[in-house]
């Protein structure tokens, strides 16, 4: 059987895209039959019409459900990109009816400056009229929702889940990290040479295990032959973190310095000046390679990187 772009634009319609998530998700057709509101009959010769039209089976039956064959895996990967496009497709619509020029959803990691980001935005409004919707995650699953076509893209550390081969990144800026307690602690900890082994066994606040920083401060206390530190609260929240360390001043943290120095701007934290002797990976941002780049995103890219100071790309 030969296969043509033709043959799927003919038969492939919403529905049978709806259908294919649905599946995946409720794992039968009694379970999505009743989910959609749709009889099992209909549901049924949906899902033959669809067989039909890739010529093989795309589930097969066992005592957990339907299993998605091979054939099944791929129709699903693609009917949740094409159904990302047209959600993205529908916003930017609704856009251009309410006289903007494009939306974009973008991804961002917690420990990116605010200032940073209310200064791109402002200037991607005003300059060109585009609107956008701001999703905070960790990286883990950011660069997950950008490949479902979820995200346009998103400001992130590159780390080995970014193959080159889909995605795209170029640096924004770099990051040192600091210590910042309750302003009292800072102070008294500021007054003294770098003290690991103290500081070792106080209480923390950290990000979650399998983030970069968290590995970074741990593999930090490793090196200098102590134990790390075990949380009393894992947070990647800087509100999270800036109210509990306002509220104890037994508390400790480590945070990259320019979101350091913007939870002390209000007095209540300190930053103890010690350094570390590394950096924390690089702030990205990080892009699904297109055929054709999104104006909106193109321009977006531009300011970041002119507010970041970063070097045009050779």
């Amino acid at each position: 059987m030969s296969w043509d772009a033709a043959r799927l634009a003919n038969r492939l319609k919403h529905r049978h895209l709806a259908l294919l998530t649905n599946i995946a998700k409720h794992g039968s057709l009694t379970r999505v039959a009743a989910a959609t509101g749709i009889s099992q009959p209909a549901v049924t010769k949906a899902l033959a019409e669809l067989e039909d039209i890739f010529g093989a089976p795309l589930f097969l039956r066992s005592g957990r459900g339907l299993q998605a064959t091979p054939l099944g895996e791929l129709a699903l990967l693609r009917a949740r990109h094409m159904q990302s496009d047209l959600d993205l497709w529908a916003r930017e619509v609704e856009a251009l009816h309410a006289g903007r020029s494009a939306h974009l959803n973008v991804g961002v990691v917690p420990y990116v400056s605010s200032a940073l980001l209310t200064a791109a935005i402002s200037q991607l409004h005003r300059g060109h009229g585009v609107t956008l919707t701001l999703h905070r995650a960790t990286t883990d699953h950011l660069v997950p929702m950008l490949r479902r076509h979820e995200l346009d893209c998103i400001i992130s550390r590159a780390t080995s889940t970014v193959a080159l081969d889909d995605l795209m990144h170029r640096v924004l800026y770099h990051q040192r990290p600091r210590l910042i307690a309750h302003s009292r602690l800072a102070q008294r900890l500021a007054r003294r040479a770098p003290d690991w082994p103290a500081v070792a066994s106080m209480d923390w606040v950290l990000p979650a295990a399998n983030t970069p920083t968290r590995q970074l401060i741990m593999e930090h206390f490793i090196r200098a032959g102590l134990r790390p530190p075990s949380p009393v609260l894992e947070a990647y929240s800087t509100d999270v973190i800036e109210g509990m360390l306002t509220m104890n001043e037994a508390l400790i943290s480590v945070v990259p310095e320019d979101i350091a120095r913007e939870l002390c701007q209000r007095g209540k934290l300190g930053m103890v000046p010690w350094d570390f002797g590394w950096e924390l990976p690089p702030i990205n941002l990080i892009r699904r390679k297109r055929e054709q780049p999104l104006a909106a995103e193109e321009r977006f890219s531009e300011i970041l990187l002119e507010l970041c100071g970063s070097p045009p790309k050779t």
